[in-house]
């Protein structure tokens, strides 16, 4: 018996590269530039550490069962390193102290609101999904008695 899927067309549906959820990934690689730059680990032990991070986040994902292709789950590093390198070594250091706060600010509300959006796209996607799981059970039976109903006519 063929098994019916379910596909999420809304807009934060993840994608096989890449999906709205990098610009997620993106903007958390720019507050990983942030967050340890303050912490002053030095070069190498930040970039390895936030690339730990990602890593861990991704590993995360799979364990709540986020389903994702491995090609998205390995992009979302990528995206994550990609933002996090140029703000670490090349956009903080030019920045003042009142400008890092300002933009560190910013990027962590759009995060946020960002986050917050594609959470509840999820979760209706979600509650839609088993929904129309439990109507199709629901005509699936109702099919069945009737087929079954029906035999026992025809065979009288």
């Amino acid at each position: 018996m063929k098994r019916h899927t379910f596909e999420r067309t809304d807009i934060w549906r993840e994608g096989e590269w890449v999906d709205l959820w990098s610009i997620v990934h993106f903007l958390s690689g720019v507050l990983l530039g942030f967050c340890l730059h303050i912490l002053h680990y030095g070069a190498s032990a930040s970039v390895l550490l936030a690339l730990l991070l990602l890593i861990i986040y991704e590993m995360w994902e799979a364990m709540m069962k986020i389903e994702e292709t491995p090609a998205n789950r390995f992009m979302d590093v990528v995206v994550g390193m990609a933002s996090f390198v140029p703000t670490f070594f090349l956009l903080i250091p030019q920045l003042s102290q009142t400008t890092s706060i300002l933009v560190f600010g910013v990027v962590l509300v759009v995060d946020g609101v960002l986050s917050t959006a594609g959470w509840r796209a999820s979760q209706k996607a979600s509650e839609l999904r088993q929904r129309v799981h439990t109507k199709f059970e629901i005509e699936r039976t109702k099919l069945r008695k009737q087929k079954t109903r029906l035999r026992k006519r025809f065979r009288r």
